[in-house]
């Protein structure tokens, strides 16, 4: 149960900073990311990869799509990582970014892994 609490809770963050970055009402915090070079990007790493990790391990159901096991809360989320960033482009502080939707992606399939090798590890009674 607190697995899934903190992926719960992860997503809310993840929503709120996409509505922060989009209104303009980023934490001051948040924004200090910004002052280092591609601490925006590495950012989109830490926090997805996190996300991806707590979504799998929480959410661990699957579907089969073309033969594979697909995950489906991290299809979830790397869909959700997708629009938001081709979003960007309707907001006027906001500018979709390639290599950010890459870093994204990056994210969620480093998240992934982990969560798979961590829920393959046996664990002590």
């Amino acid at each position: 149960m607190k697995i899934k609490s903190a992926a719960v809770l992860s997503v809310m963050f993840l929503v709120y900073i996409a509505w922060a970055a989009d209104t303009g009402r980023m934490p001051a915090v948040l924004r200090r990311l910004y002052d280092y070079p591609n601490g925006d990007r590495v950012g989109h790493v830490v926090v997805y990869g996190i996300l991806a990790c707590l979504l799998h391990l929480a959410f661990p159901g699957t579907r089969t799509w073309f033969r594979r096991r697909i995950p489906v809360a991290v299809t979830v989320l790397f869909l959700f990582g997708t629009m938001e960033e081709f979003s960007q482009g309707l907001f006027p502080r906001r500018t979709p970014d390639p290599v950010d939707l890459s870093c994204t992606w990056l994210g969620i399939v480093v998240g992934h892994q982990v969560a798979r090798r961590l829920s393959s590890v046996p664990r002590e009674p």
